[in-house]
């Protein structure tokens, strides 16, 4: 059988063709799998990039008021008791701005880049303050004593400001004609719960029966009607306490200060993140002057006060 070479080579031609076109279909493929793989890998560098730059915007707002971390960003929200006290607070209104207290906050709210209404009040018991747990505020300020137990379960601020205790007591008690320590645990004492007074009542004077109270108003009540001899208290809160409060009881003596208490500073949630920030906006106020004319202006004091020292 003879074979026409011209048919042969028809037959073999087709295999070629069907080759040539899968040649065309796999450079296709490959031109599309290559453009593909390149959309992907820089879809992920992309993704990979702005994964890496969030933390970086995050941290662009730090120390600003709108740093995340703040309770309410955009607002500095500030604890304090409630009710406040002269000096360390005007007319029953921490927004008011006058007073010891509000005015270092405000001082260093604005130092902090913060404008006065973005200032925010929150209002809490001394022994809510002090304890253990979350708050609802970024800081409190409530003439709190920086002690060593309390940094267990709270953070603080540097100190600063430490003042003077005083014994407050009604006319006609001992406490008047008292020179020692002995002659002050004669008195029926009282004190505030949790408070460094209760504290230097029991641990420094001695004193193991004082009248225990929720808040310093009810302490106050309890002198005027003579269900007390005396109270201890910081002497800014005594210069108040004897002029309004409890007009007819006067500041009888001072007391030495407590080792144990290294001054007022500014109360956090424990291992708050906002100390840092704080403690260097507080340094700037102090260096400014600011807490020192604070207390020319609101916590001025009798140089002639007598002192019982043990």
């Amino acid at each position: 059988m003879t074979l026409d070479p011209r048919a042969q080579a028809g037959k073999l031609a087709q295999p070629h063709a069907i080759w040539g076109m899968l040649a065309q279909m796999k450079g296709s493929f490959m031109t599309d799998y290559m453009i593909n793989t390149a959309r992907r890998g820089a879809l992920a560098l992309f993704a990979g990039a702005l994964v890496a730059a969030l933390p970086l915007m995050s941290h662009a707002q730090d120390n600003t008021p709108m740093d995340p971390r703040l309770t309410t960003p955009g607002f500095l929200t500030v604890g304090t008791g409630d009710p406040v006290y002269p000096p360390w607070m005007l007319s029953n209104d921490p927004a008011g701005g006058e007073g010891f207290e509000n005015g270092l906050v405000y001082a260093l709210a604005a130092e902090m880049g913060f404008a006065p209404e973005q200032v925010v009040w929150v209002g809490q018991t001394f022994d809510q303050t002090i304890a253990p747990g979350a708050k609802p505020y970024d800081f409190s300020i409530q003439q709190i004593s920086v002690t060593e137990p309390r940094k267990q379960v709270v953070s603080f601020s540097q100190v600063y400001f430490q003042p003077d205790k005083a014994v407050i007591a009604l006319p006609g008690t001992a406490a008047e004609t008292a020179t020692s320590f002995a002659d002050l645990r004669g008195l029926r004492w009282g004190a505030v719960i949790g408070t460094t007074d209760n504290d230097y009542l029991v641990n420094i004077l001695g004193v193991t029966d004082a009248a225990i109270y929720n808040e310093q108003v009810d302490v106050f009540q309890a002198l005027q009607a003579g269900q007390i001899d005396a109270t201890l208290a910081a002497l800014p809160t005594a210069l108040f306490m004897t002029a309004v409060q409890v007009p007819d009881a006067s500041i009888v003596a001072l007391v030495p200060a407590d080792e144990n208490d290294s001054g007022h500073g500014l109360l956090f949630e424990l291992g708050s993140p906002l100390v840092p920030w704080v403690d260097e906006a507080l340094s700037a106020v102090i260096a400014r002057g600011v807490v020192e004319e604070l207390i020319a202006t609101y916590l001025v004091a009798d140089p002639d006060l007598p002192i019982i020292a043990e």
